[in-house]
């Protein structure tokens, strides 16, 4: 490890960043470096400009180039000293798409399309507690306290702890998993019992699991967590509550699933009921 990665780290890890965030740092600014064969050290604005047009000539993810610039201009600003070359960084503009949402008849069914045991269960915490995948992987066993009926989230996003509601039903599904596997600290570990489940392991399980159910949205595990917070809201859930239960920093941050909610739209009116429009006449052919 070279003296200036090891010093990205350590500035990393001094400011509490999460082990995924630095990996995933470090991955870019090493991908920044290899692109100009030379150390950042000696790279200045030009070469960041010509990199961020590179990577949108490829065509990367929104997510890939700002993760980019994040890394950037924490090497630039924190670890090399250059906060004035910070604001030669812009970020690019982050697309409004809104969330996949499955209806609770989508979740039964993919829940049902799961393996008995690991894998159901897994998928039944994801949607009962609202988590992300790493907040699922990393869940130990006391941290599933039956007698307060909660569940114990570490260190989530931003490195904030939070505690989720323990449905019975969950409950009783945990301890019957307890039972089969008996795993011993982590609660869905790997196979030699010393750390969690690896998260492609789990993200292609769970593709697996959606072409069983038959679906056809693009659903992620990360679906599960939208469809938690989207079914919150239209059981009657204040917005402010599925903020803390999400762990969301900003309320405008769930606020967007505000605009999921189908019992929302089916109070509006209908239009072309109200005009009296007449129903043509059905040949049976085509779809909707």
């Amino acid at each position: 490890m070279t003296p200036l990665r090891q010093r990205f780290v350590e500035d990393l890890r001094l400011r509490n960043r999460a082990p995924r965030t630095i990996d995933a740092y470090v991955a870019a600014v090493a991908l920044f470096a290899r692109h100009f064969g030379r150390s950042p050290e000696i790279l200045g604005p030009e070469n960041i400009r010509a990199y961020q047009l590179h990577l949108i000539e490829r065509g990367v993810a929104w997510s890939t180039y700002n993760q980019a610039v994040c890394a950037l201009r924490f090497l630039y600003g924190i670890t090399l000293g250059r906060p004035e070359q910070v604001a030669f960084i812009p970020f690019g503009k982050r697309p409004k798409k809104l969330p996949c949402v499955l209806s609770p008849d989508e979740v039964l069914g993919l829940l049902d399309a799961a393996e008995p045991g690991r894998e159901r269960v897994m998928l039944q915490t994801t949607y009962a507690c609202g988590l992300r995948i790493e907040e699922l992987l990393h869940l130990q066993v006391p941290d599933i306290d039956s007698r307060r009926m909660v569940v114990q989230v570490r260190s989530g996003k931003g490195q904030k702890d939070r505690l989720v509601p323990l449905s019975v039903r969950l409950l009783e599904e945990l301890r019957a998993y307890w039972r089969l596997e008996r795993p011993r600290s982590w609660l869905f570990p790997n196979a030699t019992q010393t750390g969690p489940w690896h998260a492609g392991t789990l993200q292609r399980r769970f593709g697996q699991v959606v072409q069983r159910a038959g679906l056809t949205k693009p659903a992620t595990l990360h679906t599960l967590r939208h469809s938690f917070a989207t079914h919150l809201l239209e059981a009657g859930v204040d917005v402010v509550t599925v903020q803390r239960l999400l762990g969301h920093r900003q309320l405008s941050t769930t606020a967007v699933y505000l605009h999921l909610r189908s019992d929302h739209f089916r109070r509006l009116p209908s239009l072309l009921d109200l005009l009296g429009v007449p129903l043509q006449p059905s040949t049976g052919e085509g779809r909707p």
